[in-house]
């Protein structure tokens, strides 16, 4: 078991024994190991003997022996003893935004509320206001995060599937029982979203691809029907498309597209019927039609098609193109590595500069730098810049924008930075005039460098707050501010398919992994996978410019 895993295990125990009101003290403190927990990363608790763990941050002999005990037996007791005095829906009810174990606990025992079901009848019965510490607000939000939930069933992040997919394909692959296979669909779009993996795959041998599959152990409610293979994978839904091996270019297109573009692209020559030509490539089919070959992630239909015809679709960014690493998080704050770590391992990766974005002084759940401690950290900063050149670390910070929109240090402060990532953490239900004004003024700030992750969305957890997109750019255009495309597969905040308008507007677009450990540089592929559906090129991304002309970008915004 991973130690995020042990973590959340305890973090569940804290929130059972809240509801149950257990304890104070003990609450805190498991609450306290489950925060230590996640937070390490150069220890497996998994593997040490139960006296070195009691000699860890925040793991005492009771929490050491939970986690003995977890690893013995793999549950902890107390955990299955509350739960089974727990209602399956009221545990559920601790998982909706907005509502933590002790409202969940009003709701249980004074309303008599067991599901999420019956929580959303309340609330459309306007109950929630009779109740101690919920008010009309309180019970608007509620609502919306349960209907937010319900929309989201069945949906997954691209990247908590990528790697099962690829898996999954490469075992296709070995079992020799297919000539070619490849992910298609959304998945292949690199969509941010998915409801499920599919594959294409060519094949005279369908009986004992099904039967491989069936003896394999990992597929559940396996069916053949017609051309399809369907299961679910860990309860992801899977259908492979079966064809032959001269179909397979032809289905391969056919399930990638998605219906507008397909319905596009076909306009372009009415007379040809794709389902009986025969083609050896996609660039053949597309070559039917009079048009360039054109990368999955840009069939969308969002004028693709057009660009195609005039030839003049871009040449896309890559992840090779990137030259350094922007908006990053350490110990400072509420990271996990320290910044020497974070920006040794950054050059390990092949990079060749490093921006430090601690949390300013508002976020104090975060850690955030009171002023004496930016000075601190610049302090250490010279110091490895001296001890890594040609290696370079930039001086940033990831200043809360307030609420009126201002940044919050003072100028003294702001201009010891070398770039400025304004970003928004709190207040984040405002309506779409406020949300706006308040960006604009942050961005109208001569300190702001980087818009940060512009709507605060969290992909199916968290709508972001509305904002009047094409205001928003025009003023970063006007400004010279530059907009982050968080990579964060949670966020990827700007939507790519707003990239195309910020582009025409000729503002720059910072690829930025808001990596708060080592391993988070790595989400930079997935920022590129939507900053290319976006049709993101090098010319416009802002981390594809080299260190001296970053820096040189730095000094002369400074100097304004």
């Amino acid at each position: 078991m991973e130690n995020y895993e042990i973590a959340e295990k305890f973090k569940l125990l804290s929130q059972l024994m809240e509801l149950h009101n257990a304890n104070a003290f003990k609450i805190r403190s498991y609450q306290n190991a489950a925060f230590q927990i996640d937070r390490l990363s150069e220890v497996v608790l998994w593997e040490l003997p139960s006296d070195d763990l009691e000699k860890l941050d925040g793991i005492g002999k009771s929490v050491a022996a939970k986690i003995t005990e977890l690893r013995d037996t793999g549950t902890i007791t107390e955990i299955d003893n509350l739960l089974k005095a727990t209602p399956v829906g009221v545990v559920q009810m601790m998982h909706i935004k907005g509502i933590g174990p002790k409202k969940v606990a009003a709701l249980w025992r004074e309303l008599g509320i067991e599901t999420t079901g019956e929580l959303l009848y309340a609330c459309n019965e306007n109950r929630l206001t009779e109740l101690k510490g919920f008010g009309e607000k309180t019970q608007a939000q509620i609502k919306k995060a349960i209907e937010f939930i319900q929309g989201s069933a069945g949906k997954y992040h691209y990247a908590a599937l990528e790697k099962t997919a690829l898996s999954l394909m490469e075992q296709l692959k070995n079992s020799e029982l297919c000539t070619e296979v490849s992910l298609t669909g959304a998945i292949r779009r690199k969509c941010e979203i998915l409801e499920s993996i599919e594959l294409v795959c060519s094949t005279n041998r369908v009986q004992l691809l099904f039967d491989f599959i069936g003896q394999s152990g990992f597929a559940e409610d396996l069916a053949l029907k017609e051309d399809t293979i369907t299961f679910h994978l860990q309860a992801i839904p899977v259908v492979i498309f079966l064809c032959s091996e001269t179909d397979f270019a032809k289905q391969l297109f056919l399930t990638t597209t998605n219906a507008a573009h397909l319905k596009q692209v076909q306009a372009c020559n009415v007379e040809i019927d794709i389902t009986k030509s025969t083609c050896n490539s996609e660039a053949q089919i597309y070559a039917l039609y009079n048009l360039p070959f054109i990368e999955p992630e840009l069939r969308e239909g969002l004028g693709e098609i057009e660009l195609g015809r005039q030839n003049a679709l871009p040449t896309l960014i890559e992840l090779s193109d990137l030259k350094g690493v922007l908006h990053n998080h350490s110990t400072w704050s509420d990271g996990i590595h320290t910044l020497e770590q974070m920006a040794k391992y950054c050059k390990e990766l092949g990079y060749s500069y490093f921006g430090i974005c601690d949390h300013s002084k508002s976020a104090f759940y975060a850690n955030g730098l009171q002023p004496e401690r930016v000075l601190q950290q610049q302090s250490e900063i010279d110091a490895l810049n001296n001890k890594m050149a040609p290696f370079k670390i930039f001086k940033g910070i990831e200043s809360d924008i307030l609420s009126d929109g201002s940044l919050d240090y003072e100028e003294d402060i702001l201009r010891r930075f070398d770039f400025v990532v304004a970003s928004v953490h709190s207040n984040l239900k405002m309506d779409m005039d406020k949300a706006t004004a308040r960006l604009i003024r942050a961005i109208e700030n001569p300190y702001t460098t980087i818009l940060g992750h512009p709507t605060g969305r969290l992909l199916l957890a968290r709508e972001g707050y509305p904002i009047k997109h094409k205001k928003v750019i025009d003023a970063c255009a006007a400004n010279g501010v530059v907009i982050e495309l968080n990579a964060h597969p949670y966020r990827l905040d700007m939507d790519w398919r707003w990239v195309q308008y910020a582009i025409g507007k000729g503002v720059m677009i910072s690829i930025n992994p808001d990596a708060h450990a080592r391993e988070g540089f790595h989400d930079m592929y997935f920022g590129v996978c939507v900053a290319r559906k976006g049709m993101l090129t090098k010319t416009f991304t802002f981390n594809a410019k080299s260190t001296e002309e970053i820096e040189a970008h730095f000094t002369k915004r400074k100097t304004k």
